[in-house]
């Protein structure tokens, strides 16, 4: 399949601004792939379409305030600086983006907070947009950190054009995040609330975690119509023995195994052993999934709605069926569903 295979027309007004008002109030579109049916519900009734011993496997990453706001020694000029990933503790390296990217040169400081008390220098220009900067700090890393928290903003897609708004830090998280690490919040789990994880629990479906640090990469422009030329970036991804053996005995008593978000999708699919049965991974995938794959750990999946021609659609296109997600799409756009990360979600069955 090719990159224009996964292009469809989306109205901006459908890109979600705001969350829904409360986090499993979102609408639902449950697709059926056996029957090749749609059916309209509101999130709360997920809990309807699994049973006793069936598992749900969610991504427990914590989203951390990546977005920094600086200005350029001597001009002054603001740069924006989205923290991507630490490199190394000791000399608090970190790959970064920055905007605007042709303002900045190997050698240029840039202070942060409205005392400049955190400097960075660039040291190195890894990408036409990426940079590496080591940050000048003479306090303890723990410090540091919390000078990075205390600076740094909700992460928020480029798509919001609005201000962060302190409601943000709390929604754009899942209320199961405990892992810091990601850039970009795993939205599927955005409309868990508390209260539809304990009815799970009480109804005995049973919940196993793995943590995959959503970076970039995810949302990265596919730039090749020839989709298996495309790279995705490596993300973190631990799954321990824990999360393995409830799935396996959910593989096992054949029950259904959802994946709560893309994610987990491509988490579990990067640890599949000879057997077809999960292994424990602690490492970095890069795994790209699309049309046509065979799947061979998890049978029903959770998701968000997503943009022309991302990965994640190629993803979910690749477990539903193309002209089935195509079929979807249509209708998703026609019902007025929100897209995007703080839009509704799907359930495929």
């Amino acid at each position: 399949m090719k990159l224009s295979d996964f292009n469809f027309d989306l109205p901006n007004s459908l890109l979600a601004e705001r969350p829904a008002p409360d986090r499993d109030e979102s609408r639902l579109m449950v697709l059926n792939r056996k029957e090749q049916t749609i059916a309209h519900h509101t999130f709360k009734d997920v809990i309807n379409f699994f049973d006793e011993g069936d598992v749900m496997v969610l991504n427990n990453t914590k989203v951390f305030p990546a977005r920094l706001f600086g200005n350029k020694e001597k001009t002054g000029a603001r740069i924006e600086v989205f923290l991507l990933r630490e490199l190394n503790q000791e000399q608090r390296l970190w790959d970064v983006l920055v905007d605007p990217a042709r303002k900045i040169r190997i050698g240029n400081k840039l202070y942060f907070g409205p005392d400049e008390s955190l400097v960075a220098e660039v040291i190195d220009n890894t990408t036409s947009r990426g940079r590496t900067l080591r940050f000048l700090f003479d306090g303890s890393y723990t410090e540091f950190r919390t000078k990075l928290k205390e600076l740094g903003q909700t992460p928020l897609p480029k798509y919001i054009k609005r201000e962060v708004e302190a409601e943000d830090s709390e929604r754009y998280q899942t209320i199961y995040a405990k892992h810091e690490g990601a850039v970009a919040a795993p939205t599927a789990g955005l409309h868990f609330s508390k209260h539809l994880l304990k009815r799970l629990e009480i109804k005995g479906i049973d919940l196993a975690e793995l943590t995959l640090h959503v970076g970039l990469g995810t949302f990265s422009p596919v730039e090749v119509e020839d989709l298996s030329k495309h790279k995705m970036d490596s993300e973190e991804l631990i799954i321990d023995k824990t999360a393995a053996d409830i799935v396996n005995k959910a593989l096992i008593e054949k029950r259904k195994i959802c994946a709560v978000g893309t994610t987990v999708m491509r988490g579990l699919e990067s640890s599949v052993s000879s057997q077809s049965t999960l292994n424990p991974y602690q490492g970095w995938t890069h795994k790209f999934i699309f049309p046509p794959y065979e799947f061979s750990i998890a049978n029903a999946m959770i998701t968000n709605f997503h943009t022309p021609k991302s990965t994640l659609l190629m993803m979910v296109s690749a477990f539903a069926d193309p002209d089935f997600i195509k079929e979807a799409y249509n209708e998703a756009v026609k019902e007025e569903y929100n897209f995007y990360s703080y839009g509704d979600a799907m359930l495929i069955l």
